[in-house]
């Protein structure tokens, strides 16, 4: 048997052998794994680094909700278009692109918010929008205020760039509407008499007056001018009375959520007169709202595809293979909208001041924008002269009519 002493000394030689063990273990390097090696396709080739940079914000503000939603829906979608292709294509000089959506519901104080929002969001350098005047306009004020450019491809009303530094749109206004459509049923169509249906608002109201300040003066006779309000339902009482004149065709000044359930009514009541629309007709959910009495409805809009060229064409062949959709004039002038404004900061950098500056230089046809839509420039009022296209209801789709505006119109 071992002494106590011996058997404390070799429980310490041990203790000491099972360390050394352990910190050679533990000291020791695993061996690296091998990297794998470059193809000789990339060798010698500085691969690109992630941007560290943040995105550059652009606003863009619509109707999501509420009676105008069909029209937001579209703007989004030309938008989104565009907005995959810059960013697929590097962005701003390495820059990624965002757009931030803020939903107006096509109502004023909806619209003030969503100004409020992108006016304090330092980042936001610009806004596409608003879609409706009665929610641009209002919003126009907080632009103005913090000198942010509201650039909108679909607001009309007359003065909605009127008297502002800020505000910009790329197509026509309702002045240039009103009388352009009055000169064509009484012009082009041959008509002698028309009445009007309009929506008692910032849009159709005004809308209506050019256009019977128009007939007045080219000899179109007016026989009614019938309004309705945004919570309408019955319009019985007013086609009874225009059933009873009997004009040549009658005039919707207004959107296509009453436009379309108007025309329908109508046919109901066995009314055969022709109907022409505004441009806040030009929506699928019109022919939706209307069903077959939709059928041979002339409307007026900024765009058509078809008679788009080439151009046209490429566009409206890639928003359908993107959405299985045909484009309407607001997916159009909203994918221009954003291309325009993303060519602008690649060459003045994302400054609101210098942006804005810049889209004022554009004045004139030989420094346009080169849109899907046609060339884009801007007189003192931020206003864009556009032609007018006209669509025809056929089959349940809108097609170019076989009668357009003279160009010089």
């Amino acid at each position: 048997m071992f002494s106590l002493y011996k058997k404390h000394k070799l429980l310490c030689i041990s203790i000491l052998i099972l360390f050394s063990l352990f910190s050679f273990h533990c000291g020791k390097k695993e061996p690296e794994p091998a990297k794998p090696e470059l193809s000789k396709a990339v060798e010698g080739v500085e691969l690109p680094k992630p941007s560290s940079e943040k995105p550059i914000k652009i606003g863009c503000g619509i109707p999501i909700t509420g009676d105008s939603a069909q029209f937001g829906v579209m703007v989004k979608k030309g938008v989104e278009l565009g907005l995959e292709e810059i960013n697929g294509a590097g962005g701003i000089n390495g820059r990624k692109v965002e757009v931030i959506y803020g939903d107006d519901g096509a109502q004023p104080q909806e619209a003030v918010a969503v100004a409020q929002k992108f006016a304090e969001d330092k980042d936001i350098v610009a806004v596409i929008g608003h879609f409706n005047s009665i929610c641009s306009i209002p919003a126009r004020s907080i632009y103005d205020e913090v000198g942010l450019l509201e650039f909108s491809p679909a607001s009309t009303n007359a003065d909605f760039a009127k008297g502002s530094k800020w505000a910009f749109r790329n197509l026509f206004n309702d002045r240039f509407q009103g009388q352009s459509i009055a000169r064509y049923i009484k012009n082009q169509l041959g008509l002698k008499t028309t009445a009007v249906f309009y929506d008692n608002d910032d849009y159709g109201a005004p809308l209506k007056d050019f256009f019977v300040e128009e007939a007045k003066k080219i000899g179109l006779n007016v026989l009614a001018t019938e309004a309705y309000e945004k919570d309408t339902i019955d319009f019985s009482p007013q086609l009874t009375k225009i059933k009873s004149l009997n004009p040549n065709i009658t005039f919707i000044s207004g959107l296509y959520s009453h436009g379309g359930r108007i025309v329908a009514k109508a046919r109901e009541l066995g009314i055969a007169t022709p109907f022409i629309g505004s441009d806040g007709a030009f929506s699928s959910d019109f022919i939706a709202l209307a069903g077959k009495a939709a059928e041979g409805t002339i409307i007026s809009c900024p765009f058509l595809p078809q008679l788009g060229g080439e151009k046209g064409k490429n566009f409206s062949d890639k928003f359908q293979k993107k959405y299985g959709e045909v484009p309407d004039a607001w997916a159009v002038l909203s994918y221009d909208a954003l291309y325009m404004i993303v060519d602008v900061i690649k060459k003045v950098g994302p400054d609101r001041t210098a942006i804005r500056d810049a889209f004022a230089a554009i004045n004139s046809p030989e420094k346009a924008y080169p849109g899907v839509g046609g060339p884009i420039y801007f007189d003192e009022n931020g206003d864009c002269k556009k032609p007018i296209h006209m669509a025809i209801i056929k089959d349940g789709q809108f097609i170019p009519a076989p009668i357009q505006m003279p160009m010089e119109n």
